[in-house]
């Protein structure tokens, strides 16, 4: 007979032969309490280009219904730097290197003239954003890889480098806002990944330790060496958006996988 550690041995050998590398080479596996995840190539798949025509012809047709008028895109890009670039200072100055400001009042003071309400400066963002996306679609098997988790008792935490006005319609629109147990946007916190600050900030609010928890990204700087630098291990998927100059396998993650690979996460976890 084959004991539970050596059948999860097994499996993990077999997975190495299939392209998975395990970097852990214990036998157990790490309890965890909570698993932290990226969001956008972890189990989102998306495409944005926010220098494209497209989002600048929205953003000024948007600006111009609210009677606000641009006579071009160029115009209108340097209002919108002009606008970001106080904030981003400051933002630097109270938080250093992995600021991560909130540039919701950018698009406020672009429709400030007429409409200075928070409602409208959404609909803004959420105009330009979506115009700047060719691609949104999660990853086969997301879903029910977050039910799982919280069905097995695990708190499960989305930790994301984003502009919140543009990630939470896009988490309603996918059905995953109610997905989580606690969601932490780096414009909210105004730190961003690889900080430990914010990998903290979600420690401290679920009351959790660091050995308690594992976090799950596609970039290697922000996800496993950002978690790492708060004490966290970290599971890398090696995605299609994965930057480019990341390895196939992280030589600091617990586990790297092949693309988003959430039975062979399962299996680790359970």
């Amino acid at each position: 007979p084959i004991s539970d550690g050596d059948a999860r041995s097994r499996r993990r050998e077999l997975s190495g032969n299939a392209g998975l590398r395990v970097v852990d080479e214990a036998d157990t596996v790490p309890t965890v309490d909570a698993v932290f995840f990226d969001l956008y190539g972890t189990l989102v798949d998306i495409r944005t280009d926010e220098t494209s025509a497209a989002a600048w012809d929205a953003l000024r047709s948007a600006l111009s219904d609210c009677g606000v008028t641009y006579t071009g895109n160029a115009e209108l890009q340097r209002r919108f730097e002009t606008l970001a670039q106080p904030i981003r200072d400051a933002a630097v100055a109270a938080h250093g290197e992995w600021v991560e400001p909130d540039l919701l009042p950018v698009y406020a003071a672009l429709a400030g003239e007429c409409r200075n309400d928070d409602a409208t400066a959404r609909s803004l963002a959420w105009t330009f954003r979506q115009a700047s996306t060719s691609l949104l679609r999660m990853y086969s098997g997301a879903p029910e890889l977050l039910a799982r988790l919280r069905a097995a008792g695990k708190r499960v935490v989305l930790v994301s480098n984003a502009q919140s006005c543009y990630t939470r319609p896009e988490l309603a629109a996918l059905g995953l806002d109610r997905a989580f147990d606690r969601i932490v946007i780096s414009s909210e916190v105004g730190v961003r990944k690889p900080s430990p600050a914010i990998f903290l900030r979600a420690l401290e609010a679920e009351h959790l330790t660091p050995d308690r928890v594992l976090m799950v990204g596609n970039d290697e700087r922000a996800d496993i060496l950002g978690a790492a630098s708060a004490g966290i291990a970290g599971v890398y998927l090696r995605t299609e958006i994965s930057p480019a100059s990341d390895p196939q396998a992280s030589a600091h993650a617990a586990l790297s996988l092949a693309g988003p690979d959430y039975a062979e996460l399962l299996q680790y976890l359970t």
